[in-house]
């Protein structure tokens, strides 16, 4: 077993990290409650944006009912008005990880941000950052906007140029960070497939047509259950200030619309293609990582998936 250095000496039968991934939509969060069920675990949240006190609805954060008593970790731990840190993320999750399996439970890992599935399993290690590079670029950014900076990074990295949205500031002002400081492309810092803890990971495959399907009911259901009110309580605690939480799906399309740059319904249909975007690259993400176990449309009915995982992960550990 080949554990991060950082963690502390486990007994030889500690239990493997079990990691559901996947688009969203596709129906991991309950997966991941039904394994940590069946196999005496408890879930550790690898969603970004679920890691934001009040950002329940937009995410879909389960209810504490749909829990169904199983202990989920990390939800819910910062303020809208923090920046995200994937560093940060990674140290809390290996902690939790680490903890869960020292005692014996089975750590299920849960979510869809693919950088927070890695910086939580494999050998990865951030660069630092430069105060006065950081500056310099976040001036421009203000002055020009994301564009020419995404040109930039399209001229020295054109891989993570692709990665990246244009329209995504602050991963753009990193990724360009990143390259200054360390002389190299932004992607040539990420590692390869080296895991720090003995782990089996689920991908949760659903038909493209079903999963665009899904997305537009859930924002159906995201507006009648209340992301608007959400969204304006949110707004009252700073959300607008904060350099991660506003950008979230449906949060940044509510803010506009609150904003009036568009009206509701609009924002609305934005969502929804937004979100439609962002489940393709995620699922491209996961694909390109050979250790998911991809629970394929072959389960033809989803009532079968919770079984199907089960088998495919019995496999998976037998093997």
């Amino acid at each position: 077993m080949n554990d991060a250095a950082a963690s502390p000496p486990l007994p030889s039968d500690s239990p493997p990290v079990v990691a559901v991934v996947g688009p969203t939509a596709a129906g991991k969060s309950d997966l991941g409650v039904f394994l940590a069920r069946e196999l005496g675990g408890e879930v550790v949240n690898a969603d970004s944006m679920q890691l934001y006190r009040g950002m329940d609805i937009g995410t879909a954060k389960l209810t504490v009912q749909e829990r169904q008593g199983v202990p989920h970790h990390l939800l819910d731990i910062w303020d809208v008005t923090v920046a995200a840190s994937v560093a940060e993320y990674q140290r809390l999750a290996r902690a939790e990880i680490d903890r869960l399996r020292a005692l014996g439970r089975v750590p299920v890992l849960v979510g869809g941000s693919g950088l927070y599935v890695r910086g939580a399993l494999d050998a990865m290690e951030f660069p630092g950052t430069d105060p006065e590079v950081r500056a310099r670029l976040e001036a421009e950014l203000a002055e020009h906007g994301p564009g020419p900076l995404h040109a930039r990074l399209a001229a020295a990295d054109p891989e993570a140029a692709r990665a990246i949205l244009p329209s995504n500031g602050r991963r753009v002002v990193r990724a360009l960070e990143v390259i200054e400081i360390t002389g190299r492309p932004f992607t040539a810092n990420l590692p390869g497939h080296e895991a720090v803890y003995e782990t089996v990971q689920i991908g949760v495959d659903v038909a493209r047509p079903e999963l665009d399907e899904r997305i537009s009911r859930r924002v159906d259901r995201m507006w009648e259950g209340g992301l608007v009110e959400e969204v304006r309580e949110l707004e009252r605690q700073g959300l607008r200030e904060g350099r991660t939480a506003p950008r979230a799906l449906g949060y940044q399309q509510v803010l506009a619309a609150l904003a009036g740059e568009c009206t509701l319904d609009e924002a609305r249909t934005a969502t929804v293609r937004a979100t439609k975007r962002f489940a393709r690259r995620q699922d491209s993400w996961f694909r390109r990582d050979p250790r998911v176990n991809w629970l394929s449309g072959a389960v033809a009915d989803r009532r079968e998936l919770p079984g199907a995982a089960l088998a495919l992960l019995t496999e998976a550990v037998t093997a």
